[in-house]
């Protein structure tokens, strides 16, 4: 149970007033909460006062369609308190997502699944044992560069040994600017750095796979065993699913953090845009190819292999991104999904920028 919560602690702040204002009118019995935990189509939801458990009505159901649409943590819903013959509130709308992490559903379904709504940083942690893997971290950033969300590479149990410098020399080239936070969940080393990406009404999304350390890490900067843990296997270092659900915790001095269940594989989806940022430097040399929708494959006067066959491209991160393009354009979707999905996509970035621009302005306090 979250004590002590208001709105604005939650997150609310004057662009979702404006949000809720465009949606929703005064004394119509709808109030905002935030989702707070999800179980199988049941979430707990808090309203600034309490939290409720509530459905989402088989209307809005209808209305929402696609499971990506559906509430996930993080999201803002318009609920309806339960009344005298129900037995918990009613979900009759998810407000639009400023920014969300997507993963496509494991199996051979062609349906998105929203990790987590409303995401301002993700945390992608990584292992310094057997989990370190720099392509996997690769696949982390490219999908949360899409979702809009301020990505942060934190590699744990930095007191392991290991050749840090090594380390970082081999992520320089996938991380570009994104920052790189050394931290140790056990002894609680580097958590003033992981602090300092977390402000007021911000939310931070904890994202790697079982037996990193991601709910150590939430219990260090809450301050209490907000979340279940459980030690890793020596030999391979694969953690058990002590996180079974999506659950958001609330930071004492401000600020909001989402555990996740570990993901063993993390199938991407719709994140042509998180591509071009994720890998900037191939977008940037793509500019000298001598066709514009050059793919950086087979392509004769292509600048990319001109930079691979010169050494000032490894040949490991071009063959990456062919293999992640390949990948995400291989999704079996008709025309119709994939134009959705471009709108969908642009309408993200379209609000994100526009909410960026509004905060720059110094508009985010006023009244």
């Amino acid at each position: 149970m979250l004590a002590d919560t208001t709105l604005e602690l939650l997150g609310w702040d004057d662009s979702w007033r404006d949000v809720w204002a465009a949606h929703h009118r005064d004394g119509d019995e709808r109030l905002p909460a935030r989702v707070i935990v999800e179980s199988q189509h049941i979430y707990r939801v808090h309203t600034g006062e309490d939290e409720v458990l509530a459905r989402v009505t088989g209307r809005v159901r209808h209305k929402l369609g696609s499971r990506e649409a559906f509430p996930a943590v993080g999201d803002w819903v318009a609920l309806k308190r339960a009344g005298p013959n129900d037995e918990m509130g009613r979900i009759v709308d998810v407000l639009p997502r400023r920014g969300r992490f997507v993963r496509k559903v494991a199996g051979t379904t062609s349906e998105a699944q929203v990790v987590a709504a409303n995401v301002d940083v993700v945390f992608l942690v990584s292992g310094l044992d057997h989990d370190f893997n720099v392509r996997r971290i690769e696949r982390y950033l490219l999908a949360a560069l899409d979702g809009g969300a301020a990505p942060v590479i934190v590699l744990n149990k930095a007191d392991l040994p290991r050749d840090i410098e090594g380390v970082r020399r081999e992520l320089g080239p996938v991380a570009g600017r994104v920052p790189i936070e050394l931290v140790s969940a056990r002894s609680g080393a580097g958590m003033d750095a992981l602090r300092g990406h977390i402000g007021l009404g911000r939310t931070a999304a904890f994202l790697g796979s079982s037996g990193v350390g991601k709910s150590t890490l939430i219990n260090r900067l809450v301050g209490t065993e907000a979340q279940r843990t459980a030690e890793v296997r020596e030999s391979d270092s694969r953690g058990r699913h002590t996180t079974t659900h999506r659950e958001l915790v609330v930071l004492p001095g401000g600020g909001l953090l989402i555990d996740t269940p570990g993901m063993r594989e993390l199938q991407l989806w719709e994140v042509s845009s998180g591509l071009d940022d994720a890998f900037d430097d191939i977008t940037s040399l793509g500019v000298d190819c001598r066709f514009r929708d050059c793919t950086h494959d087979t392509e004769p006067g292509c600048a990319v292999k001109l930079a691979v066959a010169e050494g000032r491209l490894s040949a490991d991160r071009h063959g990456n991104y062919l293999r992640l393009r390949k990948e995400v354009r291989s999704k079996p979707v008709d025309e119709a999904d994939i134009k959705a999905a471009a709108e969908r996509a642009r309408e993200a970035r379209v609000a994100s920028k526009a909410l960026k621009k509004l905060y720059a302005n110094g508009l985010k306090g006023q009244g």
